[in-house]
């Protein structure tokens, strides 16, 4: 969306809409601008939502490990004993498959892996939408 179009909703200028977006993105309120991508028409036509559960000493091993998987597209450190929250999204079931049991399953630290596959998407957001 352009400044104009953003000015035009706000009833302000686009010289106007462009120094706040300059103030905000110099404050850290938005970190990025980025696109968004539909990953079933780029070849990644399965979602999958994985609950890993690791010894505490390797959790952050585990976690860097993960999070450079380009199959991983997040992962985050949730809340309980010692829990990585993780969206893979691969090809098909068979290189979902060979995720689970080349990469996760052998990785040292792990102790449960618990996966739901995505069957319908109803909302997804990334940040805080104004």
């Amino acid at each position: 969306m352009s400044y104009v179009d953003i000015g035009k909703r706000l009833n302000l200028s686009r010289v106007s809409v462009r120094e706040r977006v300059q103030q905000m993105v110099k404050k850290g309120i938005i970190e990025k601008f980025s696109v968004v991508i539909n990953s079933e028409l780029t070849g990644k036509a399965v979602s999958a939502f994985f609950e890993v559960e690791c010894e505490p000493s390797a959790l952050l091993s585990v976690a860097h490990s993960l999070a450079n998987n380009p199959n991983v597209a997040s992962c985050y450190q949730m809340t309980g004993p010692s829990v990585l929250h993780m969206h893979v999204l691969v090809e098909d079931f068979h290189q979902l498959e060979t995720f689970t049991n080349k990469e996760l399953y052998s990785m040292k630290g792990i102790t449960r892996v618990n996966s739901h596959i995505l069957l319908r998407r109803f909302k997804s957001r990334n940040g805080l939408q104004l």
